[in-house]
């Protein structure tokens, strides 16, 4: 885990995603995901651009199966962004850090 991007799990979902008073985007992945890891720089730079203004959470799929299999996760990396506690967007696939920050943007 980097600096900036935070590690969220099951249990710590719902208090950290869901009732977070910023947007919040969640990066579900995995170790063996080669896709997770090209984009891993990419969420942690727009983690340290938004500190204090949204928050940028890891979820690793793997040793937490509950929240993705509640939101449909199918295929990694998807990065879905919360207020509100409700999901507002969500990207599958490697995407830029430029696009990450078009998501977050909106809802800052």
């Amino acid at each position: 885990m980097g600096a900036f991007a935070k590690e969220v799990t099951d249990s710590g979902f719902e208090t950290d995603v869901l009732e977070s008073d910023k947007p919040v985007l969640v990066d579900f992945w995995a170790e063996w995901c080669g896709p997770c890891r090209m984009i891993a720089p990419s969420v942690e730079a727009v983690a340290e651009e938004y500190a204090g203004k949204a928050g940028v959470m890891k979820m690793n799929v793997d040793e937490n199966p509950t929240v993705p299999n509640q939101f449909g996760i199918r295929g990694i990396p998807t990065l879905i962004l919360f207020k509100g506690g409700q999901e507002q967007e969500r990207i599958v696939g490697a995407v830029s850090r430029e696009a990450l920050a078009k998501v977050i943007d909106k809802y800052v």
